[in-house]
């Protein structure tokens, strides 16, 4: 009998598989690997543009890490990102796996149901608050004639309030990811095993145990998946902001992202600006890595 041993095993030495992730490499190693190792570079240095004395980069050791843990205009930008994560994700995301139990339904009309949850995704940021700073207009917008006509004459200046700047950009971001994460979870839903649940309805189990013993754990990898995604737009942010608030008033919606673009873009401060980078890199992979080695953990 003739061995085939030999025509089965695959060859490692072929290069196909390398020429196929060859354009995936030479863009990661562009656009990501590339800038992150620059900004680290440079954020050992003192490099201000706008200032003729300080335009040749200078060696500087760890001072612009320092001066950015010391510096109170820091801390209020991490409080504000950290506010606007915690406040719009999970939020976001609970949204966004209600509205998937909504449409997932065999119903007449559904498909014009998912296209109304979806269709904020559809629209650009910048977009998206546009419309919404009409809503947010103190004289004439939606919100501030709604309270009115309740009866309520507080602060109509949503974008203008400090205590209520941060609170806009938060609906803008949660009204326009939900349907985003509903896809992901219909998805899911969609995918999940019939035959469990008819299972567990013959052993006599309702629709919230069904909901909490069966639908959640099946859905953990997409939760993860949507948390990791969730977590890294709500860091990203920055596009509303220059719509809406500008980062105002008085800093009250910066966020770090935004807060990244003035020092490089508008102060033109190299080094600072690099090593607020490298902090961001490292924050977002940290979490990244946390949350998959902890999901896979509690799946082992």
């Amino acid at each position: 009998m003739r061995n085939t041993s030999s025509t089965l095993k695959p060859n490692r030495n072929h290069p196909l598989p390398y020429l196929l992730i060859l354009p995936t490499l030479i863009f990661v190693a562009l656009f990501t690997a590339w800038p992150t190792l620059l900004s680290i570079y440079q954020s050992f240095f003192r490099q201000r543009l706008n200032i003729a004395r300080f335009r040749q980069p200078t060696f500087i050791g760890l001072e612009n890490y320092t001066s950015l843990f010391t510096d109170d205009r820091f801390h209020q930008v991490v409080k504000n990102t950290l506010i606007y994560a915690l406040g719009t994700v999970p939020i976001s995301i609970v949204l966004g796996f209600l509205f998937a139990l909504l449409v997932n339904r065999k119903l007449r009309g559904i498909g014009w149901a998912r296209l109304a949850f979806f269709h904020p995704a559809l629209l650009p940021m910048v977009s998206a608050a546009t419309v919404w700073k009409f809503f947010f207009t103190p004289d004439y917008g939606l919100f501030n004639s709604t309270i009115r006509f309740l009866g309520y004459n507080g602060a109509e200046n949503w974008t203008g309030n400090p205590g209520l700047a941060l609170l806009a950009i938060m609906l803008v971001a949660m009204w326009k990811n939900a349907g985003y994460y509903m896809l992901f979870y219909l998805a899911g839903l969609q995918n999940l095993p019939t035959d469990v649940y008819e299972a567990a309805a013959l052993d006599g189990a309702n629709g919230w145990q069904s909901l909490w013993r069966i639908t959640f754990p099946l859905l953990r990898r997409t939760t993860v998946f949507i948390s990791t995604i969730a977590f890294i737009d709500a860091f990203r942010t920055v596009d509303h902001i220059f719509v809406l608030t500008s980062g105002g008033p008085s800093r009250a919606s910066t966020v770090l992202l935004y807060y990244l673009w003035q020092l490089r873009f508008e102060n033109q401060n190299i080094g600072l600006a690099a090593a607020l980078t490298v902090l961001f890199v490292a924050v977002l992979l940290i979490f990244t890595i946390t949350n998959f080695v902890i999901s896979e953990r509690e799946g082992a």
